[in-house]
Order: structure tokens, then sequence, then C-alpha cells
């Protein structure tokens, strides 16, 4: 009889529940539910519903039920550095204010006044992105002091899904990384920095190791949903997770995760936060075992999406990177280029970045894609020479997972432009190393490298070079 894991994914747009089990050694995942995400616009501030989501956590758990697959755990992730408040009765303070939202305009000035930008980094090894914790929180302290005075947690957003599950208050070490806050080194809360800026010290509850069993299902939950399991922390920030799938048990790999965007970076056992790291623009994030994410974040198939969203918006995404591959067109823009991050017509910014570097001027979807997928793989390449420069490894294979996986050609070029193998699949990788967390911890593996085998030898990874 299998034993079901469940996984909830919840990205920017949508979620679904993912049952992962073992069958004849295989690793076999099952979509049992999806529902849509996004924040909404409320008094003029951006937020999540965070009563619907946890509802529509526990309607997919009431599938698995009516399908008679009920799960020994479950894990949730997300996205990272968004938080809920919660005062001394466990009631949500304010709203859950999302990463897009404007509050943070101008933070981090107020930041830097405390503590520069440089020791700031030396001390957590997060790179500067606007929408992080640190700065959420500086928003707050300068806006709404009256919150932060009220409140007894802080719980990042997957952290109080598992809190609503379980009745338990702690913090995953992934997604508490993405805070910048947390001291890479003791992985724990740096509350000399906390202290400094003047951020009360008693909201940050213990950081625990994905992998930690955190206790079952409340009784309330157990009645509505119909059973009871196991709360087990995966990497609950959505990149760990990622990686956790790469289907290799070897040490010194690359790896992309691929999507909307791409990050790319490798394992590491301790941080590496020097000023040359800062200037490159890499960071420490948590991963599983208290491991280093070291990775970058590249501009991914964002500008595909886009363009295809523009003009042929039925079109596959297979049929668009076929036509594409089948283009003679040279011409390569920097993909990291901020005039590509949010453009109101995608199609003209790359057109007149052709323009203006003197290059041929893409007229059509195949060429305007050729384009695309031709700077993605430059810019994997330049990317992989800085993580060699930085890291003093050679690295002869790239992992891409996730759903860019499926981009054959763009995997072609990338084997070509880095001059190394590329290992493309599986493309549910998020998911999956959710579900590999709640496997080793119920000891169906005896650790991650024995679960990656398994990973290698139950999905397809095609292989160019």
């Amino acid at each position: 009889m299998e034993q079901y894991f469940l996984a909830v994914d919840i990205g920017a747009s949508s979620g679904r529940h993912i049952l992962g089990y073992l069958e004849d050694g295989k690793l076999k995942l099952e979509e049992v539910y999806r529902f849509p995400n996004g924040m909404d616009e409320k008094d003029g501030v951006l937020c999540w519903d965070t009563e619907r989501l946890f509802g529509e956590i526990l309607t997919g758990m009431k599938r698995c039920k009516e399908m008679g697959k009920i799960p020994v755990s479950i894990g949730v992730d997300t996205w990272g550095v968004d938080f809920v408040l919660l005062d001394k009765g466990d009631n949500k303070i304010g709203e859950a204010v999302g990463y897009r939202d404007s509050r943070t305009d101008g933070m981090d000035k107020e930041v830097f006044g405390i503590i520069s930008e440089e020791e700031l980094y030396s001390r957590t090894g997060i790179q500067k992105a606007i929408y992080n914790t640190i700065y959420q929180l500086m928003a707050l302290k300068k806006n709404h002091p009256e919150e932060l005075d009220r409140a007894e947690t802080l719980l990042m957003m997957p952290d109080y899904f598992h809190f609503r599950l379980s009745g338990r208050k702690v913090q995953e070490y992934s997604e508490a990384t993405t805070s910048q806050l947390v001291d890479p080194v003791t992985r724990n809360w740096d509350y000399e920095l906390i202290e400094r800026l003047g951020i009360p010290g008693k909201i940050f509850r213990e950081i625990m190791m994905p992998g930690t069993a955190i206790g079952c299902l409340t009784e309330e939950i157990q009645k509505e949903v119909g059973y009871n399991c196991d709360v087990v922390l995966p990497p609950t920030h959505d990149t760990a997770s990622a990686v956790m799938a790469v289907p290799t048990d070897e040490k010194n790999i690359c790896y992309i995760s691929s999507g909307t965007w791409s990050l790319m970076g490798v394992e590491r056992d301790e941080p590496d936060c020097s000023e040359r790291s800062r200037i490159k623009n890499f960071t420490n994030e948590g991963g599983y075992n208290g491991s280093i994410t070291y990775l970058t974040n590249i501009m991914g198939l964002w500008m595909i999406q886009s363009v295809r969203n523009k003009l042929a918006p039925d079109m596959g995404y297979g049929e668009i990177c076929e036509q594409a591959s089948e283009e003679s067109i040279s011409s390569v823009v920097d993909a990291q280029d901020d005039a590509f991050l949010a453009p109101d017509d995608m199609v003209k910014a790359i057109q007149d970045k052709c323009r203006s570097t003197g290059q041929e001027v893409p007229e059509t979807l195949p060429q305007l894609a050729a384009v695309i997928y031709n700077s993605l793989a430059k810019c994997y390449a330049d990317k992989l020479r800085e993580i060699e420069e930085l890291t003093g490894n050679r690295y002869d294979r790239i992992h891409i997972i996730g759903g860019g996986s499926n981009a054959a050609w763009l995997n072609e070029l990338s084997a070509k432009y880095a001059n190394a193998a590329v290992y493309a699949g599986p493309g549910e990788a998020t998911a999956l190393g959710n579900v590999l967390s709640q496997m080793i911890a119920k000891r169906l593996f005896s650790d991650l490298a024995e679960a990656r085998r398994c990973v290698a030898d139950s999905f397809e990874i095609k292989v160019y070079e």
C-alpha cells in the first residue's frame, strides 16, 4: 500500500496540491488540486488574502480524502520575504502585505542610515532586493509602529500556514534567510542587527531545519478535512525545494531553477559574504541540511512569456521554441538589462535595444524568440564563468530544473554557449523537493543523496552537449 506525501506548492499566481509516492521504487507525482493566487489591492495596499489561501489549502486536503489517498504528512512551500504578524491572542495584525507593494520605496536609505550596504551583506550574505523582509519591517517601523508594538510573533508566509495546520509557531530556515536578517554562519537570527534596526527581537521564533516534523494536524483541522497527518517542514522557500530535486548525488554541481525567473547557482557548506560576492550580486540563501544555496537571479522565461502574450497567446511554448530554432538572426541583448524587467511593451523593448546596438532588428515572433533564447543562453554562460571565478571550481555540467527545462532549443544553446553539458529535468522540481524532504523525514530515503538518485531513476533527464 502506497504512502502518500502532500506538497502544497503556492506561487505568486497559482497554487497546487501534489501527492508524491513510491511505486516499484520509482517516484510518482499526482496533481490533485489547483487554485489561483494573486495580490489584492486593499485601501491602496497590495496584500495576500491569507484566509482564502488557507481555505484553498484545506480544500485540496479534502480532495485527497475524497480520492481515498490520505497523506501521511503535509508540507507547504511558497515564495520568500512576505510575512504575517500576530498579537498575543494569535490574531493577525493588519494585512499580509505583498512584496510588490510600494511601501518599501526608499526604505533602503533608512536601513543604510543605520548599517551600510557593505556591512549588511557581510553579516547576512543576502543580495539587496527592495522587497526583502528587512525593508518591509523598516516600512512598518516608519509608517505603522503601532503594529510592531502590538506584535508578539512574526511568521513568514509558509510558517503561518504550518501554524494554522499544526498549532506550532516556528520558522523554517530557508524561508527565514530571505528576510536578510539571518546570520548565515550560525543559521540563526542576527539579534544584534535586529536590535540596531529597532525591530523587536521577541517577534522572531526558533528557526528549524527543513525535514523537521513539527507535529500533527490540530483537532479542529482533523475534523474539517476528515483525517490526521504529520506536518513536516520542507524547504519552505520554493527555490530551496526545487534545488533538492537536482537529479544527481554529486556535490560539485551547478544548477538553474528555470521558470519565469532563472536562479543559477551551486550548493555550498559555508557562505561567501565577501565584497567581491556582493558586487557580483550573488546571494547566500538557506537550503536543505543547513546548506547554502549560493545563487544569482537571472531574467528567465519572463521575456518570452511577455512576447507570446502580446503576439500569440494561444501558441504553445514548444512550437515557439521550435520555430525560433529555424531562424538565422544572430542579435543578442543583455537579458539582465533593467529595460526588460517590466516594460509596457516587451516586443518594442527588444527591438529598441537591438536597434540601438546596431544589430538586426527582429520583426516576427520566431525572430524575437530566437533573440531571447540566444540572449538567455549567453547570460547563463557569463554567469557560469562568474560562479567559477567566485568558487574556484570548474563546472562541466549544468542541471536545468523546473518548467524551463522543457525548452529544448534553449538547452541546446545553453550547452553551446557555456561549453558544458546540460542535463534538463525534472520539470516539477519545487513540488518534488517538497515531497522528498517529507519522504526523508519518514525514512523512505536515508539521505538527500539517495533521494536524488531516485529522482534520476524516476524522471526523464535529457542531455544536451
